[in-house]
């Protein structure tokens, strides 16, 4: 079975650490991706960059709506993902739990699967 591992961090939290900070986080999840590889669980991971850059769009009735970030009324943002492929839902969790970002951030665990189920 295939999960994601959502890396849900606060916004502004990135800002707050120092270069050197930001490098050892960074690190630290870069040897755990390593390990997930190494292990034959990693499809795919990828850090995302602050939400300041980002851009919203939304299409109701043919119309479109592009909102550029940062985003006032978000709390928190996406700050990464792994795309994992565990033989049970228990061994995402585990994986989650292991993750450093689990330390500053909430790693939602959701199976891949249609959006009609």
């Amino acid at each position: 079975m295939s999960y994601a591992l959502l890396i849900v961090e606060p916004t502004g939290q990135r800002e707050k650490r120092t270069e050197a900070e930001g490098r050892e986080h960074y690190d630290r999840m870069l040897h755990f991706s390593e390990d997930l590889k190494s292990r034959g669980l990693l499809t795919l991971s990828q850090s995302l960059k602050s939400d300041t850059g980002g851009t919203r769009v939304h299409v109701q009735s043919g119309k479109t709506t592009v909102v550029d970030g940062p985003f006032a009324e978000a709390k928190e943002m996406i700050g990464g993902f792994f795309i994992l492929t565990c033989e049970t839902r228990e061994q995402a969790i585990a994986l989650a739990q292991d993750c450093p970002a689990s330390r500053w951030a909430t790693v939602e665990v959701r199976e891949l699967g249609p959006c009609f189920t």
